[in-house]
């Protein structure tokens, strides 16, 4: 039996830190051997926000591709592509615009809350607007089954189902409408300051570091705020620190410095030291891995054109089919089976009851620009 086509994709924004290696990455690494997976590098996204300063996206989309060969992401098993090698997803995110209402993206959860806290941008463009017709492409250009989202996310998805269901109801029962894998959490992971670990916030580490770097950033990191003096007893359960050394650490190791952080037993000084010995130790095999990729010359390109080789027969059949049934081009076996709808086009409702409306809710994810891209992230 064939696998079920799962599609996610990340901005590419720059280096991918801790918060990322325990949250989408690895939910990447169990899904791709689940699924028929699609994952992808949002660099048309990137330009919705960026396109004042584009000079990185390059640079930026082959370290990603790095950065998942070397976590473990398999070529061969799933297929990474980039978004702007598939250029059907712009023609499809064309003809999305054709039938989708205007009011269906000014209440878009975190357009307004976006435009409002992100002020160093300008996102006044119309790309930055569409971004959720964009969205919606590229998971309907790959017909995709499912997208891994977090709860927050779900209006975001919804809102893509609905575009479908729109355009389907207009011209035949074709795309498919993606259901929503409800992502298992990630871990948590806090910054050196405490905050949520976030490149916006300057409180990340990158799991490309340089010991020395790495080293140098841990001693950094907060301990709990309320034990000024190592005679102090802390709490582990409110210290930075000992939270993201649970993640990588021995638990006998871990439950060393949970009894003695408590009594006083021993400082944060040798807390950080243990924690940054082994957290070089835990990314030792990755950043191993990640060196040796990137002395193969073209490697990531290599990667990106096997993956637009394996996708593109997909997409050039979906836009394909879904010219013809728009009546662009002469109708062949791609649409022959599809059943052609006879309804009024010329009064499809602007508003569905199944769609969620979010104008005054929170966004469906943080404002930071270094979010990945699932249909959070982008998707």
């Amino acid at each position: 039996m064939a696998k079920k086509r799962i599609l996610t994709g990340y901005r590419p924004t720059g280096k991918l830190h801790l918060g990322h290696w325990f949250g989408n990455l690895q939910n990447m690494l169990q899904l791709q051997h689940e699924y028929d997976a699609f994952y992808f590098i949002a660099d048309w996204h990137a330009l919705t926000s960026d396109w004042q300063h584009p000079e990185n996206i390059q640079q930026f989309t082959e370290e990603m591709v790095l950065d998942w060969c070397a976590a473990g992401l398999d070529p061969e098993i799933a297929t990474i592509y980039r978004q702007s090698d598939v250029p059907e997803v712009a023609e499809l995110m064309l003809y999305f615009t054709m039938v989708l209402p205007m009011p269906w993206l000014e209440r878009v959860p975190s357009y307004k809350e976006q435009r409002a806290q992100i002020t160093e941008k300008d996102l006044g463009n119309v790309g930055f607007f569409l971004y959720p017709a964009l969205q919606a492409a590229d998971i309907a250009i790959v017909l995709a089954d499912f997208v891994p989202v977090g709860e927050d996310q779900l209006p975001h998805l919804e809102l893509t189902r609905e575009i479908v269901r729109r355009f389907n109801s207009a011209y035949g029962d074709f795309l498919v409408e993606p259901q929503a894998i409800i992502a298992k959490e990630g871990a948590r992971v806090p910054g050196t300051d405490g905050r949520k670990m976030s490149k916006s916030y300057g409180n990340s580490i990158f799991i490309s570091d340089e010991p020395d770097e790495i080293r140098k950033k841990v001693m950094s990191c907060l301990t709990d705020p309320a034990r000024k003096l190592k005679t102090d007893p802390g709490d582990p359960d409110i210290c930075p620190l000992h939270q993201i050394h649970k993640l990588i650490g021995d638990p006998d190791v871990i439950e060393e410095f949970d009894r003695c952080c408590r009594v006083a037993d021993c400082g944060c000084v040798a807390h950080k030291k243990k924690f940054a010995e082994d957290l070089l130790g835990y990314l030792g095999p990755f950043q191993e891995r990640r060196r040796e990729l990137a002395a193969k010359p073209g490697f990531a390109a290599e990667v990106l054109a096997a993956g637009a080789s394996k996708v593109r027969p997909v997409t050039d059949d979906v836009v394909g089919t879904c010219r013809e049934l728009l009546r662009l081009d002469p109708a062949t076996a791609l649409s022959a089976n599809i059943e052609k709808r006879t309804a009024d086009t010329e009064h499809l409702p602007e508003s569905h009851p199944g769609f969620v409306d979010v104008s005054d809710a929170t966004a469906s994810g943080s404002a930071d620009a270094d979010d990945a891209a699932s249909v959070d992230t982008v998707l």
